[in-house]
């Protein structure tokens, strides 16, 4: 699929040069060059026939489940082919996947991180970016405007889409309306592997701007496990009772680790 311009123009003002640029950083020299052709392009520019027809045949069973059965080193290479056009992905994917461990923990490495990674220039980190982006962006519309406690299996996917597999503790607050309708969604502070700070006076300012009457609170713990710690259940108290003298109700605290979350409301915490 073509790149359009924005996507070029984004690359370029992110990291300083284009996707076509990029390809030019990372593609092996031609046969001429006097290497071995192994994985490498002829004169004409195009990739030798037997990665064209890989490529062709992971699109082909992509497009025939949606890469259900796809394993997360394939699903990756998927994502590389728009990166890097004419070179075979597979190494690159290995290695992005021995570094990270799966697909999501990819998508959600910081670029300083991606960059660390042999092959992996601009333009593979704007790619996998996009991908990382879409996929919140479809998890959230599933959740933004709709009754919240109607559609709970939905809310938790979409904050273990937002924010298991991030490399700090972030802190967002769900705020709904009088119906329990998701009205916003807002990341209130970000903080180290351990902790964040949060608080409570800034939340129920906020949500007295927009107009909210209950609250959500949501944060992760990037070591995968979502066992509360005393601070967690110290500040949870602390931002509830900050809400009940504005009448605000918090209807849950969700600690979401890599694999599972935890709920305050169903520990017995809230």
């Amino acid at each position: 699929m073509p790149r359009t311009r924005d996507f070029q123009e984004a690359s370029a003002s992110l990291f300083g040069f284009s996707p076509a640029e990029d390809d030019a950083r990372f593609r092996p020299p031609s046969p001429t060059a006097g290497g071995p052709e192994g994985g490498r392009a002829g004169r004409s520019g195009k990739p030798p026939s037997y990665i064209a027809d890989h490529r062709a045949r992971l699109r082909e069973r992509f497009l025939q489940d949606g890469g259900a059965a796809m394993p997360d080193y394939e699903l990756l290479e998927l994502v590389l082919f728009r990166a890097v056009p004419r070179q075979d992905m597979k190494p690159l994917a290995r290695r992005l996947l021995d570094r990270f461990g799966d697909f999501n923990r990819v998508l959600s490495a910081e670029p300083a991180r991606l960059a660390e990674i042999e092959g992996v220039g601009p333009a593979v980190v704007t790619e996998l970016k996009i991908v990382a982006a879409a996929a919140r962006r479809l998890a959230r519309s599933r959740v933004i405007r709709r009754p919240v406690l109607t559609s709970w299996d939905a809310l938790i996917d979409y904050c273990h889409t937002a924010m298991a597999h991030g490399h700090v503790e972030q802190f967002r607050v769900l705020y709904l309306d009088r119906k329990n309708v998701l009205i916003a969604d807002e990341e209130q502070a970000r903080g180290t592997v351990d902790h964040v700070p949060v608080y409570p006076r800034e939340i129920v300012r906020r949500a007295l701007e927009v107009n909210a009457s209950a609250l959500i609170l949501v944060h992760n713990h990037p070591s995968g496990d979502p066992t509360p710690s005393e601070p967690d259940i110290v500040m949870t108290r602390r931002i509830v009772q900050a809400a009940e003298t504005m009448s605000i109700v918090v209807h849950d605290h969700l600690i979401i680790g890599k694999d599972r979350e935890l709920s305050f409301r169903a520990q017995g915490l809230l």
